[in-house]
């Protein structure tokens, strides 16, 4: 094996390591965005019950 094939072996895995990092990168951004959607769903679960008992400590 040449230099050359080489360095192209080298340049190919580091392009595949850069790929796989950018995949799991995306994933991770992709998860943080689920969990804030989720925990902002949660706060207005949360807001909306503290009404509802409001309403229903002040109609008594």
């Amino acid at each position: 094996m040449g230099i050359a094939d080489q360095f192209k072996d080298k340049a190919q895995e580091l392009a595949d390591q850069a790929k796989q990092k950018a995949g799991q990168d995306k994933d991770q951004a992709r998860e943080r965005g689920q969990q804030g959607q989720e925990r902002g769903r949660q706060a207005q679960e949360q807001a909306r019950d503290a009404a509802e008992q409001a309403r229903e400590r002040f109609d008594r």
